[in-house]
C-alpha cells in the first residue's frame, strides 16, 4: 500500500512477523519517526530514537522493570490502590453512575507518581489535579496536534518551524518535574533504586550511553514516555475491562469468584505472588488487550536491503513495514466473531493451537514494551479494588458498542465519547 506517497508493506502473515520483530531484529531496530530534539524535546524518548542510542538507553532502563524490582515496588501500587478505593466509597454517588476513564486515570497517575517518581500525586484527593490534566493534554485531538502530525512527515520544515506548534506547558511541566526531583534526590542524598535514580545515574554518567554529555531535555523524555504510556494504556486497559464486565455478567462473577477464592487462601491479603495464581483474570485481561489493543499498529524500517526468508519479497532499505496490531487481533478468521468478548480464547489450550504473533498488545522481540509487567501490575490491582467493592452494571448512559475516535495524534486506540457504567456496592 502507499501512505501519502511513500510504500508500504503492510504484514499479516506471523512469520514475517517473526521475522521482523525477533528474529532479524538487528536489521529492523529502527521504528518510523524522526528525533526532533530542537523542535520537540519529548521526542528523545525511548519509543522514537534510532537504534544506535535506543539500544544503551534500553539497557539500562530495562533493570528498572525486573521481576524482583516491580516486586519490592508492590507495596506502593498498593497503597495507592487503597487510596482508590477510600476515593470509590466517598464519591461513588447514590445512582451509581460514573465515567470509567476519569477515575481509572486517577489511579494510574497515583500509581506513576508513586512508583517512578517517589512524588504524592493526589490525583485522588484533587479534582483538578495538575498532573492528571497534563496526561489529557498528551493525548487530546485538536486542528493544531493533527497539524503537527502532518508537518512531522516533511522534516526539514519542521525542524524549523515545529518548535511553534510544540506544546510548550507539557514539556516545561515534564522537564521541570524531572529536574526538580533529581535535585531533591542529590540534595537530601535520597536513594530509592528506581526509574528515577537510574536517569540520575545515566546524567551523572553519559558515558554509559556512549555519548559525553545528557541534557535534561533528553532526561526528561524518558520521564514523558514512562509518565504517557502509564497514564493512557494502563487507564484506557482498565476502563475497557470495567465496560465489557458490565455487559458480561457470567464473566464477571467467574472472574471476582478467583480472586475471592485466592484472597481467602491467604487471609484475605493482596501480594505479588497472589496475581500469577489468577488464571481467569489473566485470561480476561488479555481477552480486553486483544479487543482494545493499546497500540493500533507498529512499524520498523529495515537498515539495509533485506528479503524474506524462502521468498522473494525485497525490501530497500529504509522502507516502512507496518503490522497492523488492531486489525490481526479482530481478524475472524484468527479470533471468530471477534466482536464478542470472550476470555476463554486465551485458555492454555485455545493459546497452544494460536500463533503467538497473532497477540500483539505489547509488542514482541527486543523492542517490545518495556513496562508492560508494570502496567499489567497495576491494572489487575485497580481492577481487584472494583471488583470486591462493587457489581458493575450498564447504564442509560453506557454506550454499545463503543465508536472509537475517527482521528488521534498517536498510535493509541481512543474512543470517541466517555465510558459510563453503573457500580453498586456490594453488601
Amino acid at each position: 500500500v502507499f501512505l501519502r506517497a511513500n510504500p508500504v508493506l503492510v504484514l499479516r502473515d506471523p512469520e514475517y512477523i517473526k521475522q521482523v520483530l525477533i528474529k532479524d531484529f538487528t536489521i529492523f531496530a529502527e521504528r518510523q519517526g524522526t528525533v526532533y530534539e530542537k523542535a520537540e524535546p519529548m521526542t528523545m524518548q525511548l519509543f522514537r530514537l534510532d537504534s544506535v542510542r535506543w539500544r544503551p538507553l534500553r539497557t539500562r532502563l530495562s533493570p528498572v522493570f525486573t521481576s524482583g524490582k516491580l516486586k519490592d515496588m508492590f507495596h506502593l501500587v498498593l497503597n495507592c490502590s487503597d487510596h482508590f478505593e477510600k476515593y470509590l466509597n466517598e464519591t461513588v454517588s447514590k445512582d451509581g453512575i460514573v465515567e470509567c476513564r476519569n477515575l481509572t486515570s486517577k489511579f494510574t497517575v497515583d500509581v506513576i507518581g508513586s512508583c517512578a517518581f517517589g512524588l504524592e500525586m493526589n490525583a485522588l484527593k484533587e479534582e483538578n489535579n495538575e498532573f492528571q490534566k497534563i496526561g489529557r493534554r498528551i493525548f487530546r485531538t485538536t486542528p493544531k496536534i493533527m497539524f503537527r502530525i502532518v508537518l512531522r512527515e516533511i522534516p526539514w520544515i519542521y525542524k524549523y518551524l515545529g518548535y511553534i506548534l510544540d506544546d510548550h506547558d507539557v514539556t516545561e511541566f515534564i522537564t521541570n518535574i524531572t529536574r526538580d526531583t533529581i535535585k531533591y534526590r542529590k540534595q537530601n542524598n535520597v536513594r530509592r533504586h528506581d526509574f528515577i535514580d537510574t536517569l540520575i545515574d545515566l546524567k551523572d554518567n553519559p558515558d554509559k550511553l556512549g555519548v559525553n554529555n545528557v541534557t535534561d531535555e533528553f532526561i526528561a523524555a524518558q520521564s514523558f514516555v514512562f509518565f504517557a504510556a502509564g497514564f493512557e494504556t494502563s487507564s484506557s486497559t482498565m476502563s475497557y475491562t470495567i465496560y465489557e464486565l458490565a455487559q458480561n455478567q457470567s464473566v464477571q462473577e467467574k472472574v471476582r469468584g478467583e480472586i475471592k477464592e485466592v484472597l481467602n487462601s491467604n487471609n484475605g491479603a493482596i501480594t505479588y505472588d497472589n496475581i500469577k495464581k489468577m488464571s481467569y483474570l489473566e485470561m480476561v485481561f488479555k481477552e480486553t488487550l486483544r479487543k482494545y489493543p493499546p497500540v493500533m499498529y507498529l512499524t520498523r524500517k529495515p537498515v539495509r536491503n533485506y528479503t524474506f526468508e524462502g521468498t522473494k519479497i525485497d525490501l530497500r532499505k529504509g522502507l516502512q513495514v507496518v503490522i497492523p496490531i488492531s486489525a490481526i487481533h479482530n481478524d475472524p478468521n484468527i479470533y471468530p466473531d471477534p466482536e464478542v468478548f470472550d476470555p476463554e480464547r486465551f485458555s492454555a489450550e485455545n493459546m497452544e493451537q494460536r500463533n503467538s504473533m497473532y497477540y500483539l498488545p505489547f509488542g514482541d522481540g527486543p523492542r517490545n514494551c518495556i513496562g508492560a509487567r508494570f502496567a499489567v501490575n497495576q491494572t489487575k490491582i485497580g481492577l481487584f479494588k472494583v471488583l470486591m467493592n462493587y457489581k458493575i452494571d450498564v447504564c442509560e448512559k453506557t454506550q454499545i458498542p463503543i465508536v472509537h475516535a475517527p482521528l488521534t495524534p498517536v498510535m493509541l486506540q481512543t474512543t470517541h465519547d466517555d465510558i459510563y457504567v453503573k457500580l453498586t456496592k456490594l453488601a
